[in-house]
């Protein structure tokens, strides 16, 4: 099954769209939100599921079916419970650590990274991304993430893979060069973590199949800057952790609310780096621009690729076996932010 939220409102309209992405239904009668929908999940998603079955049964034909416009979507949950971000891929972490000489910590193979983000003003997937400098080090960072149901404080990593009720995509905007100076202050990130951005539609696991396995997606993340192929690392390769670990995780201290989104940090894939392992020179690329940073400053001793300037546009987009887009894309442009009158 797959959903999106049409801006109206702070919470968005629900509605269920079809498969290839070409026709929408407003599920009001069901539910208004998607917020909504994931506090009674149980009852309320067989009841989207009919709808979905129709609608791709009878595309166009389907009472009240419209178009589907992608630019047109919120975040599918504009406001949500909590937003956390792990850091799932360790080998970003190593090359982070590498770039600067530092060892790393062998507690960050065994247990996750995971910081808490911001998530009352999520970014829509067609929106401008407004940033106030470009001296602030603009990057952004192609992700998976997971929507869940409650979980229990302590769930064990066993049961969690029940509470994975929607998959997306996510753009982790990150400002590289204000994280050091909040990082050193001893805290975790604020500043240097603006507004996130996920992709116009989630699904359901089982609509990506055996893609979707062992708490993972085994699909390649295409990452296309300003035009240009960046990245098309696996999702499924070099995961550490899997999403059912990242819950466990984060439900260790405390339950987590229905509609809590949990992100597997920057798809990293593990690569040559002694020869290169952009698109260009046969590698899988990137998912961010740091990644990229890092490995020239390791095997050249500096950083040459910028960061982002206003005017760059990213794109961030997964495909199905028969190439057909799975969640619709993040396309962004990112602008000068523009104080209020």
């Amino acid at each position: 099954m797959k959903l999106a939220s049409l801006k109206k409102q702070k919470d968005g309209e629900l509605v269920v769209v079809s498969r290839d992405l070409a026709h929408c239904v407003s599920a009001s009668g069901i539910s208004s939100t998607l917020r909504d929908a994931l506090d009674d999940w149980d009852r309320v998603a067989p009841l989207l599921s009919r709808i979905y079955d129709s609608l791709n049964e009878n595309g166009g034909e389907t009472a009240d079916a419209k178009v589907f416009d992608q630019t047109a979507c919120a975040s599918p949950l504009p406001r949500a419970s909590q937003w956390l971000d792990g850091s799932a891929y360790v080998n970003h972490v190593e090359l982070v650590r590498k770039a600067r000489n530092a060892e790393m910590p062998e507690s960050f193979w065994h247990e996750p990274l995971m910081y808490q983000g911001g998530s009352d003003s999520f970014i829509g997937p067609y929106e401008d991304i407004p940033i106030g400098s470009e001296d602030w080090g603009i990057d952004f960072e192609g992700e998976i993430a997971v929507i869940t149901n409650d979980v229990p404080m302590g769930q064990g990593r066993e049961k969690c893979e029940q509470h994975i009720k929607l998959l997306m995509l996510v753009n982790d905007v990150s400002l590289r060069s204000l994280i050091p100076q909040e990082l050193g202050k001893g805290f975790g990130f604020l500043q240097s973590k603006p507004s996130s951005v996920f992709s116009p539609v989630v699904v359901t696991p089982e609509e990506v199949g055996t893609n979707w396995r062992d708490g993972k997606l085994h699909l390649p993340l295409n990452v296309t800057y300003n035009d240009e192929l960046f990245g098309m690392a696996n999702a499924g390769e070099d995961m550490t952790f899997d999403f059912h670990q990242l819950i466990a995780h984060a439900a260790k201290t405390r339950p987590l609310g229905a509609g809590t989104i949990i992100g597997s940090g920057t798809v990293s894939n593990k690569q040559n780096t002694d020869h290169g392992s952009s698109i260009d020179q046969g590698g899988v690329g990137y998912s961010c621009i740091a990644e990229v940073r890092m490995i020239e400053q390791i095997n050249g001793g500096q950083a040459k690729t910028p960061f982002m300037k206003f005017g760059d546009r990213i794109r961030i987009e997964m495909l199905d076996s028969n190439g057909d887009s799975i969640f619709g894309a993040i396309d962004q442009t990112v602008v000068a932010y523009q104080n209020p009158p």
